[in-house]
């Protein structure tokens, strides 16, 4: 089964900066929960449906 990503972020950001965990919660907002998961292969942080998440 693959994995619905909504978005996708580099993890070296600026320090302070959670591009991520934003887009997860202004999804959220909209109706469609969203949550945040390291995928450390890429070095990324996904955003991915809460369904997905588990």
């Amino acid at each position: 089964m693959a994995r619905v990503i909504l978005a996708d972020f580099p993890a070296g950001g600026p320090r302070g900066s959670w591009p991520a965990e934003a887009k997860a919660a202004e999804l959220t907002a909209q109706g469609q929960p969203a949550t945040v998961r390291m995928d450390l292969d890429s070095d990324r942080f996904l955003v991915v449906p809460v369904r997905e998440s588990s």
